[in-house]
């Protein structure tokens, strides 16, 4: 597995081979051994699984559960553009959005450290999308941040009109989150 970091501090992409053959593809999407020094601790409390149709835009989703939520996602099915923002208060990168495109046929996944705000969106679908979570989801400590705020300015690369959950269209700004002092601190992932 090669591991590659990504521009927001503690973020990586894994790098994984996939072998195809008449019947289809195989792939280790997560191999504990072979993360960085940093995830070495990780252990997976919830596993997710989201499917999504063309043009549905997820997110932007963060957890303040006092044990941190860090997150391993792959797509599982098609393919979609994995979005990361560093909305954590200190953070050397904080502001900073990363868009990582992932498919089912490639072996890359993502490692998110607790406290960045993630989402993802479907060019064309449908696509899944699976993820390890480090801690339980905890619905009075999950926040969201308009997807379309103006600051952080995400480049969506959807075609048609963005579907979102009603959650999610009703979603604050990074600053009014920010304002309401409820955004996470920045502390290096270990």
């Amino acid at each position: 597995m090669e591991v590659r970091p990504l521009a927001i501090a503690d973020c990586f992409v894994t790098s994984s081979p996939v072998w195809g053959d008449d019947r289809g593809f195989f792939r280790e999407w997560h191999k504990l051994g072979d993360l960085p020094a940093s995830w070495q601790g990780f252990v997976a409390a919830q596993a997710n699984l989201s499917s999504s149709a063309t043009n549905v835009v997820r997110g932007l989703h963060y957890s303040l559960a006092p044990e941190g939520q860090a997150k391993i996602v792959t797509c599982v099915g098609g393919a979609l553009v994995d979005v990361i923002c560093d909305i954590r208060v200190g953070s050397p990168t904080y502001g900073v959005v990363e868009l990582v495109p992932l498919a089912a046929d490639r072996g890359d996944s993502v490692l998110l450290p607790a406290g960045v705000a993630h989402g993802f969106c479907v060019p064309e679908g449908p696509a899944t999308l699976a993820y390890l979570l480090s801690s339980p989801y905890r619905p009075d400590v999950e926040f969201e941040i308009d997807p379309f705020d103006e600051d952080l300015a995400v480049a969506w690369p959807i075609s048609g009109t963005p579907l979102l959950s009603p959650k999610d269209a009703a979603a604050p700004s990074l600053r009014a989150r920010a304002v309401a002092g409820e955004l996470p601190t920045f502390a290096p992932h270990s």
